[in-house]
């Protein structure tokens, strides 16, 4: 009889979290697609301007949502600390969107999660704290596939878009790993940081290229609109708050996992609707990095609840 009264009581909550893990899930699509969509804006304008639009589209959504929200003015702290990532946070997006704009929105989306890779090492130095020695091995894997990746039918050299990408990789590293530090234990609301960095790369972004913002506002077609509202929407105020809403019911390790599918997306959108290509050595090259970079990614969340 317990079984048979326990069965049903269980089933809303394997719904809640099928639920959150499809919200995770829906997240790391988004953002895997965001490669192609600014690659594609880049080639009718300027990457300044691109990333103007995109952090003004989601400063206005931003506010809005502070504004229902009843949020509080941030304290003189707060305002300092939203600022100094919004800094951070405008750098990484224009080493991604200048990096994209010279190689392909695959090879960015792969190189981009060396993030997953980086950031723990970075936070294991911060802390003393060191990682267990298969994480190193999962992160040589990780390097190799990029090596391969880069070379595509043949070993070169990165283009410069690849060594942006990497080098946006390092920076989304050291802002993550800044903001733990700056935010743990504090209060502060996410939103209301949220949205000081969304000014922030508004502000930024519009003052270095007034006259190529205007070009784009006045000659951008529905579909270039569409791409614009994508990433400042889509991948920047949705993925935020569906992030944070998932984050609160579900484990971080298990977020963390299904948020660092993103690559897969990145190649399956590049491949299939950007019509791009990786050749033999460089699909290689994305599967190494793909499970070097979740293997990594468990091997240091079992490390870190382990301790």
């Amino acid at each position: 009889m317990t079984g048979i009264h326990t069965r049903p009581a269980l089933l809303p909550q394997a719904i809640g979290r099928y639920r959150v893990d499809l919200v995770l899930l829906l997240v790391a699509v988004v953002w895997g697609g965001s490669y192609l969509s600014a690659k594609v804006l880049t080639e009718q304008a300027s990457v300044v301007a691109v990333l103007a639009l995109r952090f003004l589209v989601a400063a206005v959504a931003l506010l809005m949502v502070w504004v229902v929200r009843r949020e509080r003015l941030p304290s003189r702290r707060a305002f300092g600390v939203g600022v100094l990532l919004g800094v951070t946070q405008a750098s990484i997006l224009w080493l991604e969107t200048q990096g994209v704009a010279f190689t392909s929105a695959t090879n960015a989306g792969l190189i981009i999660s060396l993030t997953i890779i980086m950031t723990p090492v970075l936070e294991s130095v911060a802390a003393r704290r060191w990682l267990p020695r298969p994480f190193f091995i999962a992160a040589v894997l990780a390097v190799v596939g990029v090596a391969l990746l880069v070379s595509g039918n043949g070993f070169a050299q990165p283009n410069v878009g690849d060594l942006l990408i990497l080098a946006a990789a390092l920076v989304r590293s050291v802002h993550v790993t800044m903001m733990g530090h700056l935010m743990r234990g504090r209060s502060d609301s996410t939103i209301t940081l949220t949205l000081l960095q969304a000014l922030v790369g508004a502000v930024v972004f519009t003052a270095f290229d007034v006259p190529g913002l205007v070009q784009a506002v006045t000659t951008f077609n529905l579909a270039a609109w569409i791409g614009v509202l994508y990433l400042g929407l889509a991948c920047s105020v949705f993925a935020f708050l569906a992030q944070m809403w998932a984050i609160r019911r579900t484990s971080a390790a298990r977020a963390s996992l299904l948020m660092g599918t993103e690559p897969i997306w990145a190649v399956l959108v590049g491949v299939s609707l950007g019509s791009e290509t990786l050749g033999l050595i460089g699909a290689a090259g994305a599967v190494l990095i793909i499970f070097g970079t979740l293997w990594g990614q468990r091997i240091e969340a079992s490390h870190r609840l382990g301790g």
